[in-house]
């Protein structure tokens, strides 16, 4: 029985508090994470290590038809509500809601943005849409490709026209900075996220590794009125002169650098009336020559207040950041156990492998992050910052740096082969700067947990019930290599690239962007596996508590002619993905295909025991996951379903529940 309060003399229900870390409640999933504090975490339990394998396909969705042409990298995660489904898709981003049981499209809905959208940073369908309710009215929210926040009733899909002007507030206006409306340089592809009355933003840029310009669209953060779509407040990520941080930027250069934006989800502690902004880094990726100084709020979490935007801390995981590791994710909002104690704690997944862990309340962290001398950049008008933050728990989840360790190791014969590929590069630990790259080599720094390494976008998920996070990561080698800008590519003095010959058989692309030139071995990755993997840390102590490799060795890894003969466990492969967590299992689908013993071409979507790691069960996948997998209950049946997509497979949604 719920306890009651008197009030002036009135009699009230107690209402619980609302807590960041609930997971998904009522077997609906009405959240990008689940809920607002980003744990991806469901109670539900239907669906366990006993019949996991026993999954059949429930419905299937096909993207297709929506936009001009088929998507094949469809990143959302769907939303279920009152037994529909919410999600965005195809090329041009529309609005589909279907029936939870049966996957039948009930409406759609798609905005035609012309040559605004053409020229958008951010195409294709995003990474999903908000949900918003006040008991009478139901909303959808999301942003357009030509970066316009939209406002649709979730019953219909039709605009809801008190919202901005006819349904839509556009974003490139009243954003504190002029923005060109149709070549303007800023978009998103996260989801906007909903609390309370309060919608917030943030932005993203095109990739800045060659940047056309030191100067750039700076990535403001800015919160809006779910009714109205009144902008309410306006964070700036890179400080105005008199504004605190601003001092950060030596010579001025807050005025004209741009990005800093929040291209991550955000998330939010509806109960501290807090919200947390995972800020990227500036212009450009990986030379900070134009814009000396720390750089404050560049690669910084900043906790906000909810209805007014002002800071409220803000801890800086990156000195005027040169790596291209940003803050990519959602901060998890977690509530863990501390000498006896519960804490508000926050725990922040990256690129560069670290698990940054702080009481959300204050900014402090759970356990010491120090300052640690780091090797200075070399690179003409460059200034890097003599020290860097390491946190000293948990340990790294995923290697870092590069090393001649590193290198592939099969044979004797291959390893030989790759350390003589490395002795052209620079090699070092983590934040070992990029260099200058010459014909005659070091070619570009080689390392692990920068640009595409670590976790990425889809971000990590916490078990409220055991106080478990799972991390998932890759290991993505990128060469950190700068050159002169040719052509009139950039006004930058360096941009990414390399001097290296050209390997037409390589994987990747040029510096700094992907695997670089030459940085395989007789077509094998030049980095040793597991090349993705799930790490389960508790939270309460600290700790590593398991690492599994995920995902099917690849085929050109299990047929290479050089690896006959040799037993090669699971490799693990490649790619961004991320896990879900039930009462007993944790979920993540396949990035890439790979051949099965059955001679199909697909992927697995896969459960481990949340508890040791071991291998709980997998299904079939016709193609790669390239959503994060979510999970409800509806008519009594729990599903699961991911959104896949892959070269020559367009996007769509499949469902899974068991048999009968």
């Amino acid at each position: 029985m719920n306890k009651m309060l008197f009030a002036a003399g009135v009699l009230l229900a107690a209402v619980p508090p609302v807590l960041a870390q609930t997971g998904a409640k009522n077997g609906e999933w009405r959240n990008y994470g689940a809920d607002l504090g980003n744990t991806h975490y469901s109670p539900l339990d239907q669906i366990n290590s006993a019949n996991f394998n026993t999954l059949q396909v429930a419905w299937r969705f096909k993207t297709d038809n929506l936009g001009p042409r088929p998507e094949y990298n469809f990143e959302s995660t769907p939303l279920m509500v009152n037994g529909t489904v919410y999600t965005t898709a195809g090329t041009r981003r529309d609005v589909v809601a279907l029936d939870a049981g049966t996957g039948e499209l009930l409406w759609v809905h798609g905005e035609k943005e012309g040559a605004r959208g053409n020229n958008a940073p951010r195409q294709l369908s995003g990474r999903g849409l908000a949900y918003w309710s006040d008991g009478r009215e139901e909303r959808i929210l999301y942003v357009t490709p030509g970066y316009r926040l939209v406002a649709l009733d979730a019953k219909s899909g039709t605009p809801v026209r008190a919202f901005g002007q006819n349904g839509a507030v556009d974003l490139k206006l009243d954003d504190d900075q002029q923005i060109d409306l149709e070549t303007g340089e800023v978009g998103l592809h996260a989801t906007p996220v909903v609390a309370g009355d309060t919608v917030i933003v943030g932005a993203a840029h095109r990739p800045g590794g060659v940047p056309k310009s030191k100067n750039n669209v700076k990535g403001f953060v800015r919160g809006f009125d779910v009714h109205t779509g009144k902008r309410l407040w306006i964070f700036h990520t890179i400080p105005k002169p008199g504004e605190f941080g601003y001092d950060t930027w030596e010579n001025d250069s807050a005025t004209y650098t741009g990005n800093a934006g929040v291209w991550g989800q955000i998330s939010v502690d509806e109960q501290l009336g807090m919200a947390f902004l995972p800020v990227e880094l500036p212009t450009g990726d990986y030379y900070g020559g134009h814009r000396p100084g720390n750089g404050l709020f560049g690669e910084t979490v900043v906790a906000v207040d909810l209805k007014t935007g002002q800071r409220k801390w803000h801890y800086q995981l990156v000195h005027h950041g040169i790596w291209d590791m940003d803050i990519p994710d959602a901060p998890m909002l977690v509530d863990i156990t501390q000498n006896g104690q519960t804490v508000k704690a926050l725990a922040q997944p990256t690129k560069q492998a670290f698990l940054y862990v702080f009481d959300r309340t204050t900014g402090t962290p759970i356990w010491p992050i120090v300052e640690r001398p780091v090797e200075q950049s070399d690179v003409p008008g460059e200034k890097t910052s003599p020290t860097q933050p390491f946190p000293t728990k948990p340990p790294a989840y995923d290697r870092q740096g590069f090393t001649a360790n590193d290198v592939i190791d099969f044979t004797p014969e291959l390893k030989a082969e790759a350390l003589k590929v490395v002795s052209k590069y620079k090699l070092g630990p983590i934040f070992t700067p990029p260099i200058v790259s010459k014909p005659e080599g070091p070619y570009a720094t080689l390392a692990l947990a920068t640009a595409g390494g670590g976790t990425n976008w889809a971000g990590g998920s916490f078990d409220p019930e055991t106080h478990i996070a799972y991390l998932p990561s890759q290991k993505s080698l990128t060469s950190l290599g700068l050159v002169p800008p040719e052509g009139g590519r950039s006004d930058m003095r360096y941009i990414s690239g390399s001097a290296a010959p050209r390997n037409p058989s390589a994987a990747g692309g040029g510096g700094g962007e992907g695997a670089g030139p030459g940085l395989t071995v007789q077509g094998l990755p030049l980095a040793k596996p597991p090349y993705a993997q799930i790490t389960a840390i508790d939270l309460n102590k600290g700790d590593i508590v398991w690492q599994v490799a995920h995902g099917e060795t690849p085929d050109n890894i299990r047929n290479h002619p050089a690896l006959k003969g040799v037993n090669i466990p699971r490799t693990g492969r490649a790619g961004v993905f991320g896990v879900l967590v039930t009462r007993t299992l944790v979920v993540a689908g396949e990035r890439g295909t790979f051949t099965t013993p059955s001679g199909q071409s697909g992927a697995m979507l896969r459960a481990y025991d949340k508890a040791t790691g071991k291998d709980a069960g997998a299904v079939y996948m016709p193609a790669g996951g390239t959503g994060t997998a979510m999970t409800y209950m509806f008519n009594g049946k729990q599903y699961i379903v991911v959104a896949i997509a892959g070269p020559g497979f367009p996007a769509e949604l499949i469902a899974y529940k068991l048999p009968g």
